[in-house]
């Protein structure tokens, strides 16, 4: 087996683009091999760090926490490691909250609408215009 990929090969090995590749190691996630001349060739290890950085991201962090974590990536740290996965935990958790008041937002909005008379304004629009949606929604 082939221990070096050339970029097309690697690309296609971890089930990214080659755009994808390039730009992971703008941000410093993944090495750039030296030149051969014609082609840089990746070791196989850099498979496994691509999909380590994908799998991440699913998970909902971000490029800047993946590099964090790329460094803890030994294991050796777990103190570390478990305090990167509940601070996402908690930002997860304030999303689902943000999440929860903007749909009962647009509950109450729609509601309204549907009980104004269209002798006055939309409540949806007229919130829309307001500066604080949360403001203005009737109860």
């Amino acid at each position: 087996m082939n221990t070096t990929l050339t970029i097309g090969k690697l690309a296609r090995a971890a089930g990214v683009g080659i755009e994808t590749i390039r730009y992971y190691q703008q941000r410093e996630l993944l090495p750039v091999p030296p030149s051969t001349g014609t082609y840089r060739y990746y070791p196989a290890s850099s498979i496994t760090r691509i999909r380590f950085i994908k799998r991440a991201q699913q998970l909902g962090f971000t490029l800047e926490e993946i590099a964090e974590l790329l460094t803890l990536q030994d294991g050796s740290d777990r103190a570390q490691i478990r305090e990167r996965a509940h601070a996402k935990i908690a930002g997860i958790a304030q999303k689902l909250m943000d999440l929860q008041r903007i749909h009962d937002v647009l509950h109450r909005l729609i509601d309204a609408c549907e009980h104004t008379d269209t002798e006055h304004p939309c409540p949806i629009i007229e919130a829309l215009e307001e500066p604080r949606v949360e403001e203005h929604v009737p109860e």
